[in-house]
């Protein structure tokens, strides 16, 4: 008696999607995750392109935007271009590059013509330093969901980099070029004698 046939295998949640986006779909997924993240769009980018579309993995998300920070410019700006061409090359770029440009610049230069008529009210004040604070509250939990694929992986020796370098930078004040000269080719000789290390 043949066996039973195994039941369809369910994707895992953490692959990226196998169909790549358009250009319309770049432009739509980057202008949506502008909207929604005035004072933090790297929450709103992440949950876009990892937990909704899921275009890339986690781990991919955090090496790309890694590399980013070593590109002149904003992170997520250098994100968008760096991940519409991953996908559709330059059209790519400038589609994902216009989708989170271009409706803040629009909305933004309609605010700041408001707040240059009534931005003494006091009341206007208190609710920009309320805003501020949600911003640092949905960074913070950006980078702790940044983190958990190392702490998934009990890699230990990013941890330690990762705390290395802010102790360095964030409480030490020492200067951020010197901090990441040490710093990145330090990570990447501990990497490569990993793998190195690891059997095949």
């Amino acid at each position: 008696m043949p066996p039973d046939s195994p039941p369809a295998a369910v994707p895992a949640p953490d692959l990226p999607a196998s169909t790549p986006p358009g250009l319309s779909a770049l432009f739509v997924a980057f202008a949506k995750i502008s909207l929604a993240g005035f004072g933090g769009v790297l929450v709103w980018a992440r949950r876009g392109i990892v937990d909704q579309h899921r275009w890339m993995t986690a781990d991919e998300f955090n090496e790309t935007y890694a590399l980013c920070h070593f590109l002149p410019g904003p992170n997520v700006v250098n994100l968008s271009v760096v991940f519409g061409s991953r996908f559709r090359g330059i059209p790519g770029s400038i589609a994902a590059f216009a989708g989170l440009l271009g409706p803040p610049v629009v909305i933004m230069t309609i605010l700041a013509a408001l707040y240059a008529r009534y931005g003494e009210i006091d009341a206007l004040r208190r609710i920009l330093a309320g805003v501020s604070c949600a911003a640092v509250g949905l960074l913070l939990s950006a980078v702790f969901r940044m983190m958990m694929p190392l702490v998934k992986r009990r890699d230990l020796v990013a941890l330690v980099l990762l705390a290395a370098v802010f102790v360095a930078i964030g409480l030490l004040r020492l200067p951020l070029a010197a901090v990441l000269l040490v710093a990145i080719p330090l990570s990447i000789a501990i990497t490569f004698a990993m793998r190195r290390r690891v059997p095949a």
